[in-house]
């Protein structure tokens, strides 16, 4: 958090778009050439609707907890889970990192925590809420379906991830 913020710029970091996308990663026996091409997940949270202000128990400036986030259309075959929240208006800001969520998952509670975390832009590991520091900034939620488990140790990277 953030002493001394005024309230408009309180407002402004709170008024946030969101992207909720899916990604698949390739099965076993497709080469990185010719990835198999299945439909996205479909990924939501009952906190927003996509494109709606994330609310500010998410952020920097409230409990800087996790949404509540539910996905659904894993193809056969997933082991694991893992999830980016970036800001693409930032660079590609990380957020939040998580891999090896068990395959069988298919929601994460506010503020639970499943899996590995990874290290964000923040400088720890685990979920870091919206905070930009000027304006609004969109955020995209991207949980990937894997066909393996990664063992990535606690802290990992966006890059080893």
């Amino acid at each position: 958090m953030m002493a001394g913020m005024t309230a408009r710029r309180m407002l402004r970091c709170l008024v946030a778009a969101l992207l909720l996308t899916g990604c698949v990663a390739s099965g076993p026996g497709t080469s990185l050439e010719e990835p198999a091409m299945t439909d996205p997940l479909s990924v939501t949270s009952t906190a927003f609707e996509e494109g709606e202000t994330i609310p500010s128990d998410h952020g920097c400036d409230g409990s800087d907890v996790s949404p509540p986030l539910a996905w659904s259309g894993a193809p056969d075959g997933t082991a694991t889970f893992a999830i980016i929240v970036d800001d693409p208006d930032a660079r590609g800001f990380v957020h939040w990192l998580a891999a090896d969520i068990p395959g069988d998952t298919t929601s994460l509670d506010e503020g639970e925590v499943a899996g590995t975390q990874g290290g964000n832009d923040f400088g720890r590991s685990g979920y870091g809420g919206p905070c930009p520091p000027s304006g609004s900034h969109r955020y995209v939620f991207t949980v990937h379906a894997l066909s393996e488990t990664l063992g990535l140790s606690a802290g990992f990277s966006a890059d080893e991830l």
